[in-house]
């Protein structure tokens, strides 16, 4: 039988939760090194940062900078800025990837699979035509095509050269 290695879920599926005072999110906001957090885009009110452990190839996080835990708490220039921020990324990964579609969504607590409650933020999950294969429920292994290593590059250089891009730093 062949074995197919995702060694960064493993620190995921063993992990306790994230104590409800550290934030991966306003950590890497804190941070100035935005590869090493994940950070792909700093907008005025949103950071856009990749999902370090992915669903599938291009799975991004769009969060107010704000540590907001509901909707309700979020101003209309900032929920504004993180739907327009959502947008762009989907525009982004449709340009470079070219999926055949996206999941995109906000869990809202912790019973609804929010696994940072304290923190609001978008998934965008880009799919393609016949991407669910029989590798999950077979061999319990989700085959994600691209490094985020590789990911963060072939994005920053695309929203760098992009005019649509409005980009924040700090």
């Amino acid at each position: 039988m062949d074995q197919l290695w995702a060694p960064w879920r493993g620190e995921y599926v063993v992990k306790p939760p994230p104590k409800s005072d550290d934030c991966f999110i306003c950590r890497g906001l804190s941070e100035s090194n935005d590869r090493a957090s994940g950070i792909v885009l700093r907008t005025i009110q949103s950071v856009v940062l990749l999902n370090r452990f992915p669903y599938n190839n291009g799975h991004l996080l769009v969060a107010p900078r704000s540590h907001q835990s509901g909707l309700d708490d979020l101003d209309s220039t900032q929920l504004a800025d993180v739907i327009e921020t959502v947008r762009l990324m989907t525009r982004t990964l449709q340009s470079l990837l070219k999926p055949d579609g996206f999941n995109i969504g906000l869990n809202l607590g912790q019973a609804a699979g929010a696994g940072l409650p304290g923190h609001l933020h978008w998934h965008i999950v880009p799919r393609w035509v016949g991407d669910v294969n029989f590798m999950p429920a077979v061999g319990n292994v989700k085959v994600i095509s691209q490094s985020l290593d590789a990911l963060w590059e072939l994005l920053t250089t695309k929203l760098a050269n992009s005019t649509n891009a409005k980009p924040q730093s700090g």
